[in-house]
């Protein structure tokens, strides 16, 4: 049996998936009309049996958000949203991008879906601008979904109406926290708000609203038309349904793999070719920068969200970033670490001035002009920032820092010199010598 568990990828291979024609063919919008044959609590409900858990990086039970809304009040009704965030910034990620551009009218669907469930009239996808493509992409699907009839008024005759906007990002990371999401679809600065009050009781225009991953509202589609039992039956116990994972760097077949939750790094490296030949696997990020990096001692842990988390890292959005011996794990985080000291909004001061910090001292430690005593000070900036920045931003930019000193503290300090001076190990003028060292 096949590893690999194609369904939210299985179109991608068509002529052209992303025409409403195509996806039809293959029953796409069949769903629409068994969730209206129920009422939005057995969808609800249907969603929760089902063990979806968010596709975006958290791992939190779809089912369970969506029922953290207040009950509706019929005498005194308030409007409530459904917000898709799509806004995929994250180092490494590309699974919600590539799914968008090539069967957008599978995440029509799903929010039309989870609309009805969350009894929502008025919804949003919110997508990265850099992406212009894409977003014309899902326009044009949502312009043939409302020419079929499956937008708009009375939807199918069931007397659902519902309305989808796609809205334009300005490009900024911070706007994939959702809150910060809701205020930039505002028209606000995009920059997270003090919680509480929630998004589900107030988001966004200060309503009831949902903010899911596009991956977690692509999958209801298929948990709608096939049962919560065929969702259940991939992926694990507690880590249910199939997942895309997106393999990039130092890999013979970099792609987007899906699979079920629970598939491990060697098996996805198997189906990928492995390593690029000649070399072998240093580190890799199980979901994306912001989580704590792993080694090729973790090839075999599942990947799902309790087996990843019990190895000292998160699922995250499974964008898997390989690295060979090559690379110099000093530079890999300054880098990330600048990433983030460009994203940070600035609003609170352990981000702001934590994550300035933290690129100045790898700087310094980069270039071989620093001292071990930087490696625990290092580690002091991230306890400062880890659990006291607003948002998960400032968590996530510590998390390369600290599990690659973790793992890699004797490349630090093989940076800080020698004999031979000071400078990254890696770099031609000091390979062979480094190398020479480690020997002797």
């Amino acid at each position: 049996m096949s590893l690999l568990t194609p369904v939210l990828t299985a179109d991608w291979g068509d002529a052209t998936p992303w025409r409403l024609s195509s996806y039809a063919e293959r029953g796409g919008y069949s769903a629409l009309d068994m969730a209206f044959a129920m009422t939005p609590a057995e969808v609800v409900q249907l969603v929760k049996d089902s063990g979806l858990r968010g596709r975006g990086g958290a791992g939190f039970p779809t089912g369970t958000k969506w029922g953290f809304l207040p009950q509706l009040d019929p005498e005194h009704p308030k409007a409530r949203y459904l917000v898709v965030n799509a806004d995929e910034s994250e180092p490494g990620t590309c699974k919600d991008i590539p799914m968008m551009l090539a069967t957008p009218h599978t995440l029509v669907e799903g929010v039309i879906l989870s609309s009805y469930a969350i009894g929502a009239h008025h919804a949003f996808i919110y997508v990265r601008g850099e992406v212009l493509h894409v977003i014309r992409r899902l326009r044009a699907a949502v312009q043939e979904a409302y020419a079929a009839g499956h937008l708009g008024t009375d939807i199918h005759g069931s007397g659902f109406d519902l309305d989808l906007v796609v809205h334009a990002g300005a490009g900024a990371y911070i706007c994939g926290e959702e809150t910060a999401l809701l205020d930039s679809l505002e028209g606000y600065r995009g920059q997270p708000r003090l919680r509480p009050p929630f998004p589900a009781v107030a988001g966004l225009y200060a309503s009831p609203t949902v903010i899911n991953n596009a991956e977690s509202i692509a999958s209801v589609p298929g948990i709608v038309r096939h049962g919560a039992d065929w969702f259940k039956a991939m992926g694990t116990e507690k880590s249910a349904g199939h997942g895309i994972f997106s393999l990039s760097g130092h890999v013979t077949r970099p792609g987007q793999y899906e699979a079920g939750l629970g598939i491990t790094l060697r098996q996805l490296l198997e189906l990928a070719g492995g390593v690029r030949e000649g070399h072998e696997l240093k580190f890799w990020t199980p979901g994306g920068s912001s989580t704590p990096i792993l080694t090729a001692e973790h090839l075999d842990v599942p990947l799902d969200f309790e087996s990843v988390g019990a190895a000292g890292s998160m699922l995250g959005t499974r964008a898997l970033q390989i690295f060979d011996e090559t690379t110099c794990v000093v530079r890999a985080v300054l880098r990330w670490s600048e990433f983030y000291k460009h994203e940070s909004c600035g609003k609170c001061t352990p981000c702001r001035e934590g994550t300035y910090w933290l690129v100045q001292v790898l700087r310094r430690l980069e270039s071989g002009e620093g001292t071990e005593a930087d490696l625990d000070l290092l580690l002091d900036q991230c306890d400062n920032i880890a659990g006291r920045s607003f948002c998960a931003l400032g968590d996530g930019a510590t998390s390369p820092v600290v599990s690659s000193i973790l793992h890699f503290r004797d490349e630090f300090l093989a940076h800080l010199g020698g004999p031979h001076g000071g400078g990254c190990p890696f770099d031609p003028a000091r390979s062979t010598l480094f190398a020479q060292e480690v020997v002797a």
